[in-house]
């Protein structure tokens, strides 16, 4: 008995083992999104626009100097959107500098981006507005900046905290800039 029980557990233990190991395809994550949903800033910002209640509004570390720059922290996706702002004071050689410098933020990310593309538009309330997406394994997809061209200027990025490739954050990514956009389209400058 005790020899039998021994030769069918060899038995197994043989047939079991084979050389023809394929392995299982990587999986991506589930990621479960939202619906979209806005809430009004509030605060002594020399702006206002609607930014969506799934994030918060977060004084930005990175130059304490700067009042007026906030990030929209989405905790539950990982990202940021970093907004800075400057004021122009009607000064055209200042708007060019800034404008040049947001430019060249942008062309910095060419070294690993496959695609820039870059459209102008004009908001409700009247401001030119850049926006530009970013393809490829770029630290940022997403930027924009909005202007009246003589006292104000906005710009934002989108940046995610993780080392996922972007393939897989593209459902994200679709997600932020819809409230990015929105955000654009709302935005209003004060007086």
């Amino acid at each position: 008995m005790k020899r039998s029980i021994a030769l069918w557990c060899m038995a197994v233990v043989f047939s079991a083992c084979e050389k023809d190991y394929l392995p299982r395809p990587m999986g991506y994550n589930r990621i479960d999104l939202p619906e979209h949903s806005f809430a009004t800033l509030e605060g002594q910002y020399p702006y206002t626009f609607e930014y969506s209640t799934h994030s918060q509004v977060e004084s930005d570390s990175f130059n304490l100097q700067e009042k007026n720059w906030i990030n929209l922290h989405y905790p539950g996706l990982g990202a940021k959107v970093h907004l800075t702002y400057k004021g122009i004071d009607g000064d055209r050689q200042k708007l060019r500098s800034i404008l040049q410098d947001s430019f060249s933020l942008t062309a910095k990310h060419q070294v690993k981006a496959y695609s820039i593309e870059e459209a102008v538009t004009r908001t409700s309330k009247g401001y030119t507005g850049v926006i530009a997406e970013l393809s490829g394994e770029v630290p940022t997809q997403f930027q924009f900046f909005v202007t009246d061209s003589t006292d104000h200027f906005l710009r934002g990025a989108l940046y995610f905290n993780t080392a996922v490739k972007n393939d897989s954050l593209a459902p994200v990514i679709a997600y932020i800039k819809e409230d990015m956009m929105h955000l654009v389209n709302s935005l209003e400058f004060k007086k």
